[in-house]
């Protein structure tokens, strides 16, 4: 059976060389490999991910092991799987779900290797005033305080 260390070694000059990175490798049981890939600066293209397969199973050799093998991109609304999909998505708006079930729609404003900085206002009372104030709030959250996060898509 192929296995993803396989896909990834064949994959990681490939990838660097095109300016894409690797998301997510799935194989089953029945040797079905599905990756997806993404680019940091531009949108994947259909060609990308074809030429993507073919480098792919140009590596591969049927004869000894068969497999169905299909390459795809990460969705505009996929949750974000990898650090540099966080990267790729500074200064735009996501969708943050915490593992303690609350949701924040903000500004990623910085990410590093452990934490996500996320930028948002709220209406807040001040003190005995009818009325309410826009407060910018910023926060940072590791990693592991988050359930999932996602772009949001806005056509305005």
């Amino acid at each position: 059976m192929i296995n993803k260390e396989t896909i990834k070694n064949i994959l990681a000059d490939y990838l660097k060389e095109k300016k894409l990175f690797l998301v997510d490798i799935k194989i089953n049981a029945n040797n079905e490999i599905e990756v997806t890939i993404d680019s940091a600066d531009q949108a994947i293209k259909l060609e990308n991910c074809i030429d993507t397969s073919r480098f792919i199973e140009s590596k591969l050799d049927r004869t000894v092991e068969d497999f169905s093998l299909t390459v795809g991109s990460a969705g505009l609304t996929s949750p974000f799987k990898i650090f540099e999909q966080y990267k790729k998505n500074e200064g735009k708006e996501v969708e943050i779900t915490l593992k303690n079930g609350s949701r924040i729609k903000a500004i990623l404003t910085k990410t590093e290797p452990d934490n996500i900085t996320i930028s948002y206002t709220k209406l807040e009372k001040v003190d005995d005033k009818k009325k309410k104030i826009r407060k910018e709030i910023v926060e940072t959250y590791n990693f592991s305080e988050i359930k999932c996060a996602k772009p949001i898509i806005c056509f305005k």
